[in-house]
């Protein structure tokens, strides 16, 4: 099988002919159709997430078809399409797996991190990991769904009944929370680089109340801010932007660092919390909503080879929506 293989943190990924990989006993062999390009794919690759295994592929928003099965999972599945997400396996053990809190299970392991991922023409899964998918996406617009659209659920749902959420960052999570927040009748503000003109239009043709810089004062306080761009500085600026009792949640796997800020900017109850991973519950929710709430995924599609390339202009903040990766080289 093609794939594009991570050899060496801070290098470009390459493209190897790979045996196509057996399932073991409760695995899934996918036929993969579309894999999204995450941030966290580019953390890795840049080798900012030190716990990832080098050499591996990355990738985890999987779209594929079940071709195969290992022992202990019922020939049925064949054929069926699914989705395979960052969290590939936790222990199930532990306080946490037995709590409802996997996604902070110390023995977990992340798809296209510890175990290789999408970025391929098959890649292996735990039977018991992967999610049923709706029917009103087909595959390359229901791949952002398994990280943009899981990851920012959860922490838009750290935001409690917040009225105004503003979202630092308008990428392919903030696409797709600000939809489903505007469907619930909240107010939403866009925050992005600044002067940024295409980004705040992009926003704005989602329809947002309000789009501009992240170094400018909103129309209102913010009830919560979700950022999802990794940038330490938004901290404050978020913190800044939000009214007392308000909650300010960092989305992303990794961030520079925070810089010093005056204890005022906390003050006055302000909450900040991390996302860490995802549950399956997120998923099985996240999933159900996107049934019932269609979005519009806004994607741009690369070949296989290409992984490259999608992944330097993510870096450089030129893709409106989600990259994807398709099956053509």
């Amino acid at each position: 099988m093609q794939a594009m293989v991570c050899e060496r943190a801070g290098h470009p990924l390459a493209l190897r002919t790979l045996p196509r990989p057996e399932p073991g006993p409760g695995e899934l062999l996918i036929a993969v159709r579309a894999c999204g390009v995450c941030r966290t794919d580019l953390h890795l690759v840049d080798g900012e997430l030190p716990a990832a295994r080098i050499p591996v592929i990355p990738g985890h928003e999987i779209v594929g078809v079940i071709a195969a099965h290992g022992p202990g999972v019922d020939e049925s599945v064949i054929g069926t399409r699914v989705g395979v997400p960052w969290l590939g396996y936790t222990c199930g053990r532990c306080g946490y797996c037995t709590s409802g809190r996997e996604n902070l299970c110390a023995d977990a392991r992340f798809t296209g991190c510890q175990q290789d991922g999408g970025y391929a023409e098959y890649a292996i899964a735990d039977a018991c990991y992967v999610f049923p998918l709706p029917d009103g996406y087909d595959d390359m617009h229901a791949a952002p769904l398994l990280c943009a659209g899981l990851i920012g659920y959860r922490a838009y749902r750290m935001a409690g009944d917040a009225r105004t959420l503003g979202l630092y960052g308008f990428g392919a999570a903030a696409h797709l929370v600000a939809q489903i927040a505007l469907a619930q009748g909240r107010t939403v503000y866009a925050f992005t680089r600044s002067g940024d003109r295409d980004a705040q239009a992009f926003a704005r043709n989602v329809g947002v109340h309000w789009a501009g810089g992240s170094d400018e004062t909103p129309p209102a306080a913010l009830d919560a801010a979700l950022i999802f761009a990794p940038a330490g500085a938004l901290i404050p600026a978020a913190l800044a932007a939000t009214a007392r009792g308000g909650t300010v949640v960092c989305a992303g796997i990794h961030m520079s660092d925070v810089p010093a800020m005056p204890y005022r900017l906390l003050w006055g109850e302000r909450s900040l919390r991390s996302v860490a991973n995802l549950t399956r519950r997120d998923g099985v929710e996240f999933l159900d909503l996107a049934a019932t709430i269609p979005l519009t995924v806004r994607v741009e599609p690369f070949p296989l080879a290409r992984a490259n390339e999608a992944l330097a202009r993510l870096r450089a903040g030129t893709i409106a929506g989600a990259a994807v990766l398709t099956q053509g080289l």
